[in-house]
């Protein structure tokens, strides 16, 4: 891995960090920056304190000399590739994305190219000294929508903490099985399924997972949600519908067998029976700018497949209205 000096700050620590680990007062004094990348900087020689190398639990005494070296790392190895990118917004420290259905985020097993950060390295080169080419979050393969991406190590640092904080808000809207009367919260911990390894559940032991729903429109046997994550883990949302019993529709893991209403639309059987994804769209996010800290807000347009599927509900349950 090539490492080339980007530029230097320096700065004496004030008299009033005394006390504390260097890596503690760097993190008041260099806020844009991860305390874990701080101490890795530290151990790696880019950040001197009076022209010499400390350790990061050394304590401070106030006045020094600080010297960092911010640098560029390579870390993403990825192949990059022309792939189309909806871009909503793009500045010197975020991209705002508008991603497709059916287009992984992320390099894995099966999946070691033509993936969301392929298409990023290609059009964004100076992404491949970010954690995850500035990945901060993901959608799933076949969910569709807004997703923010980190442009500088100041606006992964930050967006990081919102996520962490909670303060970064996340709105989907789904159309799941069943007709639900009212909104609610599901506020259930999601992990492994203790059998099935390759599916996430809501289990004792598992991660804090709060998902906020609130009915939009309902069908005669389905129910247009607006949802809200409070937190975010892995396929949280679709777990915490299923285990509503009111699974996302076309959900092929957590979804089981199509649900009709008595005497269906024919529109609406060849609708849902070709529907082979869940129904579920990143629609809104939210978050204060890494450098302004102005809240910004996007919105992106739910695809072709789902607004065809909304009309087909949409017409059956006109259809049978009286």
């Amino acid at each position: 891995m090539s490492v080339r000096d980007a530029k230097a700050r320096c700065l004496r620590i004030p008299e009033t960090l005394a006390g504390l680990r260097l890596d503690q007062a760097l993190g008041r004094l260099f806020g844009e920056y991860s305390r874990s990348r701080l101490q890795r900087w530290i151990r790696d020689g880019h950040i001197k304190v009076d022209g010499e190398a400390w350790r990061p639990r050394d304590p401070v005494v106030g006045g020094e000399q600080i010297r960092l070296g911010i640098v560029s790392e390579p870390e993403s190895v990825f192949t990059p590739q022309d792939i189309p990118l909806d871009v909503l917004h793009a500045d010197d420290d975020i991209l705002v994305l508008a991603k497709p259905p059916g287009l992984v985020v992320h390099p894995a097993a099966g999946h070691p190219d033509g993936t969301l950060v392929n298409a990023l390295l290609y059009r964004f080169s100076d992404l491949a000294s970010l954690p995850r080419a500035g990945l901060v979050h993901r959608l799933d393969k076949d969910t569709s929508g807004v997703l923010v991406v980190a442009r500088s190590l100041r606006a992964h640092t930050s967006l990081v903490r919102q996520l962490q904080d909670r303060s970064l808000s996340r709105e989907y809207l789904g159309i799941v099985n069943g007709r639900l009367t009212s909104g609610g919260t599901v506020n259930q911990p999601v992990g492994r399924h203790p059998v099935q390894r390759k599916r996430m559940a809501v289990v004792v032991g598992g991660k804090p997972a709060v998902t906020h729903y609130r009915v939009e429109r309902r069908f005669r046997s389905h129910t247009l949600l607006k949802l809200k994550l409070e937190t975010g883990r892995t396929h949280q949302i679709r777990v915490h519908m299923a285990h509503l019993r009111q699974p996302l529709l076309g959900d092929p893991v957590y979804g089981g067998r199509p649900r009709l209403p008595t005497d269906p639309d024919p529109r609406l059987i060849d609708a849902v029976s070709e529907f082979r994804r869940q129904a579920l769209h990143s629609a809104c996010l939210g978050l204060r700018h890494p450098a302004t800290g102005e809240w910004c807000s996007w919105a992106a347009p739910i695809p072709a497949d789902m607004v065809a599927l909304l009309s087909a509900l949409e017409e059956d349950a006109d259809g049978h209205e009286h």
